[in-house]
């Protein structure tokens, strides 16, 4: 009885010491993102693209920071979709529909009707102490303001909005004749119910004849929210409202076109074909996700590359071997090169990174993470990891951030 007690009690140890472990490894600060979708009602499967869109989530190095319109409809090719300066169409909408004050309403919570703010989501993200942090900011102390600026610089200020543009790619040339049995297939059926599935059966046909040849071009605009200490200064003394203040609501109100979107830069997709392993002729939908999802992901990894600022960070969840939850999905490859990152705490309550070291990932031990790598059977998927080795610095510690860095 006394064995059993004291196996019970290892395995409690167990669970709580993987608990405060995974904690460890999944508590750190994330940059926020909003993703749209630029959708072309003019081109063939619009209606499909928008679908799979939607069911991608945000990647889990950000927080989620979606609003509630995701789809910007258009009924014809974006002008200028090419070049890498400022799409004027874009920020136009951006602009009219006042995007930016939307991401600090609901960076803070607001109430459209009544104005009142609060900072749980602050606190949340910020992983600060929410006692010590209310009890700062009702003191209005040194530290209290030390902390609403660090919120406001790793916070706020990296709250980005991701505009894709997906056009497709028909290259279609082959599976014909299952797309002509869908077709055949389809009016028997509708013959013998009565109903009409023409539609419906035409379009899954025509997206089965494009399975081999299925590809999207994605031109990702970025954008980053701007703010800084004035604009956070004017937003926490006249427009931040903890209770129901109707000059608060109204100063937010008229003052909303003061907040703006800087416009970061511009990526595009190479449109490659996508391997659909594992995917049925009659999952038309997964395959445009997939194609989608991929190309998506690869211009989130360029842009980071291209724009150090959007760069995010991914913990270590061991030392012995260095290991880290990133791959392919971010661009990981065998000449992708990380500094180690210790983050500490000031005693004013903001927060800096110090390296500590640079490591580089092992060949044919970096994970394929992308999405539907399992199920095409590529190579690394199964890892759930990938491992490093120190390039340089030692003593690293679970939970040291890793960041990308320009490859040697």
């Amino acid at each position: 009885m006394k064995r059993n007690i004291f196996v019970l009690a290892l395995c409690a140890l167990s669970v709580v010491t993987a608990t405060a472990q995974d904690e460890i490894v999944s508590n750190y600060r994330r940059s926020s993102v909003y993703s749209i979708l630029v959708n072309h009602l003019d081109q063939k499967f619009a209606s499909e693209i928008k679908t799979a869109f939607l069911e991608i989530p945000v990647p889990d190095k950000f927080n989620d920071h979606n609003l509630s319109v995701k789809v910007l409809n258009m009924d014809k090719k974006l002008s200028g979709a090419k070049s890498s300066k400022e799409n004027p169409a874009i920020t136009e909408f951006l602009e009219k529909n006042r995007i930016a004050s939307r991401l600090v309403g609901r960076w803070f919570n607001r109430d459209y009707f009544t104005g009142v703010c609060n900072m749980e989501l602050v606190k949340e993200r910020g992983l600060y102490n929410a006692s010590e942090f209310d009890k700062q900011l009702a003191l209005r102390s040194a530290r209290g303001i030390a902390m609403l600026q660090d919120a406001g610089e790793e916070l706020i200020g990296n709250t980005y909005v991701l505009v894709n543009d997906i056009r497709y790619n028909d290259k279609s040339k082959t599976s014909k004749g299952v797309g002509t049995g869908l077709r055949i297939a389809g009016g028997l059926l509708g013959a013998f119910t009565g109903v009409n599935l023409s539609n419906l059966t035409d379009n899954v046909a025509d997206m089965v004849e494009s399975i081999k040849g299925f590809s999207v071009k994605i031109n990702t605009f970025l954008y980053k929210l701007d703010w800084d200490d004035a604009q956070a200064e004017t937003f926490y003394t006249q427009q931040y409202a903890s209770e129901p203040d109707e000059t608060k609501k109204n100063e937010f109100d008229i003052k909303r076109s003061s907040y703006h979107l800087k416009y970061v830069g511009k990526v595009e997709s190479k449109g490659g074909n996508t391997s659909f392993m594992g995917i049925g002729e009659d999952q038309p939908i997964v395959m445009v996700r997939k194609a989608c999802q991929r190309a998506i992901d690869e211009n989130i990894a360029d842009l980071q590359r291209e724009f150090p600022d959007f760069r995010t960070k991914s913990p270590l969840i061991s030392v012995e071997p260095l290991r880290a939850y990133v791959g392919m999905k971010e661009g990981v490859t065998a000449d992708s090169r990380f500094e180690v990152l210790e983050p500490v705490e000031l005693e004013n309550g903001k927060r800096e990174y110090k390296r500590v070291g640079v490591i580089e990932p092992i060949k044919n031990l970096i994970w394929d993470n992308r999405f539907m790598a399992v199920e095409e059977g590529a190579q690394g998927a199964t890892l759930g990891y990938t491992t490093f080795r120190a390039v340089n610095g030692k003593d690293f510690s679970k939970g040291m951030l890793i960041r990308e860095i320009s490859k040697k």
